[in-house]
């Protein structure tokens, strides 16, 4: 995982989760690696795993079943998609318009590619949006 500077570490990683959440890579209920073995996997310290486990636990994304590790809670992708539709609408959908507006780019436009994005990138054929590679 390459890390960009502009954004806090655990952040990063607790979007790392969360996208094998929404891509279904981790169900409800499925156990989720442990820190040490996603510290391993990511090549950080565990206190930055834990920090992030924590942070996910505190978004009602996660919960930790005492010695037995940490799991997608049922509600998990749910609070995913409001968490980080919310902050999309917030913070980059602003932007977004902002450049399409300046490079007079049309929403047609966008809208063919947006198309052809899914086709390239996402099995959408069984309804969970599943990558491609």
């Amino acid at each position: 995982m390459e890390f960009r500077e502009n954004e806090a570490i655990y952040l990063q990683i607790a979007a790392y989760v969360s996208e094998n959440i929404l891509l279904g890579k981790w169900l409800s209920e499925d156990k989720i690696p442990s820190v040490r073995d996603l510290a391993g996997e990511l090549q950080v310290n565990p206190n930055t795993v834990m920090r992030t486990y924590e942070f996910l636990q505190n978004q009602e994304v996660i919960y930790n079943k005492r010695g037995l590790g940490f799991f997608v809670a049922p509600a998990g992708e749910k609070k995913i998609k409001n968490y980080r539709k919310e902050r999309f609408l917030q913070q980059d959908l602003p932007e977004f318009f902002r450049t399409i507006f300046l490079l007079d780019i049309s929403l047609e436009e966008i809208g063919k590619r947006y198309e052809q994005f899914k086709t390239d990138h996402f099995d959408t054929g069984n309804g969970n949006g599943a990558t491609k590679n």
